[in-house]
């Protein structure tokens, strides 16, 4: 099948679907990805075509509407805000929807996508699949992720992820509404278009493992948890300097914010150095969106390199819990500082926290110089942590997350009836 993924945000958002998209190449679909110019370099090797998108997501979150997150102090704050950057650029994407969607036989959208790309699918009589990478779906069993990590009971925290599903909707009020004009569709509010695909059972397979999130028993029929999507490694080694760097002492701590950006990059280089050596530990820096750096013979600051090269090398990773560095930790098997910024981070930390593969979630507003050395010692002297790190990586290595997403595309093709929701 010609099959058309489409996602957009950060580094996070997309490097998954590479390797989703490399797994159903090497099933015998020709697929395209479609997210921003950027990412192309994600691709090269994997067999996947590449359609950009535009709009520069670095570019908007250095931009001042970007860094006017760093001043709401909460997660619902820094919702709003960032629903109107998204609200801002959406509409800039129908142009590439529509063009690949009309030389594709299905589109399987990202949630960030979703209600703009089903639009897209409705009138061009296509079949779609959901996949998100963060829980999405309200359910009673904890609060909606991009909002609170606090528990509101059974019946609130269903009442806020419909809540938070209708915030985030409101960023394709303009933007689908349009499409659907130009797609000749009868009018059609985003919520009902969302309501209508609910009831008819639209399939959406969620990427993180469910040794990590279980599915929730309130959940519908057609929503499945089917493990990480691991993304394709560009590279096959790591480059020599910093491999003659982890052979010169002992396994170093990863400190990296991936695509988050911080207010004071410096100071917090600085924090991160002291607690470093005030816990006795060598340091690999990366670089990311903050632009982390920091010098010494004791440490390393590095670009972008494959997480399934580096992590299983460290003694522990310290970084920001985005989806996709938490899945790349647990892989590794190495214990974890997490340090969440926004959205759905204190989600993933407090799943760490439960695993017991990190100590506690140190917010990154509360973070010290010596709370940090704390969390360092903590991870790194705590055999727990590690013990517990290695049984989730091993029962990972286990799953086949590509498995189930190349068995629904199988009965999209066989024209099962349930299978072909628009």
């Amino acid at each position: 099948m010609r099959v058309a993924m489409m996602t957009a945000g950060s580094r996070g958002d997309v490097a998954p679907f590479t390797g989703l998209g490399a797994g159903l190449v090497r099933a015998g679909h020709d697929v395209t990805l479609l997210t921003h110019d950027m990412f192309e370099p994600l691709t090269r090797g994997s067999g996947i075509r590449f359609h950009p998108l535009p709009v520069d997501p670095r570019a908007e979150l250095h931009s001042e509407r970007g860094q006017g997150l760093h001043r709401s102090g909460t997660g619902v704050g820094k919702l709003l805000r960032a629903m109107s950057m998204g609200r801002a650029v959406v509409g800039q994407f129908t142009d590439s929807l529509i063009e690949v969607a009309r030389d594709s036989d299905v589109l399987v959208l990202s949630g960030v996508v979703a209600p703009l790309g089903c639009t897209v699918a409705e009138g061009l009589k296509l079949p779609s699949v959901g996949v998100n990478l963060q829980p999405m779906h309200a359910t009673r069993a904890f609060a909606p992720p991009l909002a609170t990590v606090r528990s509101l009971g059974p019946v609130g925290n269903r009442l806020a992820g419909h809540a938070v599903t209708a915030l985030i909707e409101q960023i394709f009020t303009r933007a689908a509404p349009e499409a659907r004009r130009r797609l000749r569709l009868p009018p059609l509010g985003v919520g009902a278009a969302r309501r209508a695909r609910e009831r008819q059972g639209w399939p959406v397979l969620y990427g993180f493992s469910p040794q990590v999130v279980p599915r929730p028993a309130d959940w519908r029929p057609g929503l499945d948890v089917v493990g990480y999507w691991w993304p394709h490694d560009v590279q096959d080694r790591l480059p020599a300097e910093l491999e003659d760097f982890l052979a010169a002492g002992p396994a170093p701590v990863y400190v990296g914010l991936g695509s988050a950006t911080v207010p004071d990059p410096d100071r917090l280089c600085g924090q991160v150095v002291q607690a470093l050596r005030a816990a006795g530990l060598r340091g690999v820096i990366q670089r990311g969106w903050a632009g982390l750096s920091a010098t010494g013979d004791d440490v390393l600051t590095i670009d972008d390199v494959p997480h399934s090269l580096l992590f299983p090398r460290t003694a522990a990773v310290v970084h920001h819990c985005g989806a996709g560095t938490t899945a790349a930790g647990l892989r590794a098997g190495v214990p974890a500082v997490p340090v969440p910024i926004q959205f759905d981070e204190m989600f993933w930390a407090s799943r760490l926290t439960a695993l017991g593969t990190a100590p506690y979630p140190l917010p990154l507003r509360r973070l010290t110089t010596q709370r940090l050395t704390d969390a360092l010692i903590r991870a790194t002297n705590d055999p727990v942590h590690r013990e517990r790190a290695r049984r989730v990586a091993a029962r990972l290595a286990a799953e086949d997350a590509v498995g189930p997403v190349r068995a629904l595309l199988q009965r999209i093709e066989s024209g099962e009836p349930e299978a072909r929701v628009p």
